[in-house]
């Protein structure tokens, strides 16, 4: 596949099928995510492959961060978000969690730690259309939520940076739109601060 087609042609799939996912190309995900730019080679990042039941610990973690903001859990209304919120861990057959562990290197910096993991995700993204999966990069303050990092044993410096569901599309393609580069791009080619000022 086309790296630019592969690029314009990917889109978030958020509803695919329940059928399981080979391990092959899930571990060919994660070998594409691996090859992402990091600085000083820290490779900053960890991956959480959640399939069958081990999807219930995530969801089990996103119901008890629901339930912080709840009065009385116990209402009625309050038990059915808990399980729509417990629920949402078997959207799909396959989901990755993807973490930053910034690295203790004298060098680096963590937005640049962050920045890494974050170029390992859409590696992942692209890898998945490539093959023909669909996949979604889900966010949130739940993924932030110390909760998390004691699900998922990270030390208090680390971040969950998303959740990546993974199944085969169960949706159209849909088209896709992007303002133009030329829209958001100022070209810079002569000593002129002036240029840099809107």
């Amino acid at each position: 596949m086309n790296i630019f087609e592969a690029i314009r042609a990917r889109r978030s799939i958020g509803k695919v099928k329940p059928d399981p996912v080979e391990k092959e190309k899930i571990e060919k995900l994660l070998e594409a995510a691996v090859w992402a730019p990091n600085h000083h080679h820290t490779e900053p990042w960890q991956f959480f492959v959640l399939t069958g039941e081990g999807r219930r610990l995530l969801g089990r973690t996103l119901a008890e961060i629901e339930k912080e903001s709840m009065d009385d859990p116990m209402t009625e209304e309050n038990q059915q978000k808990l399980k729509k919120a417990e629920e949402k861990a078997f959207r799909a057959p396959v989901i990755i969690t993807v973490a930053v562990k910034p690295s203790d290197h004298p060098k680096a910096i963590e937005i640049e730690e962050v920045g890494a993991v974050n170029a390992a995700i859409q590696n992942m993204l692209l890898a998945a259309h490539a093959l023909g999966l669909g996949a979604i990069w889900r966010t949130g303050k739940f993924a932030y939520h110390p909760k998390m990092n004691e699900l998922f044993g990270l030390r208090e410096q680390d971040k969950v940076l998303g959740f990546i569901y993974i199944g085969y599309p169960d949706m159209p393609k849909r088209e896709g739109k992007r303002i133009s580069f030329s829209e958001k791009t100022i070209w810079v080619n002569q000593d002129d601060r002036n240029m840099l000022i809107p």
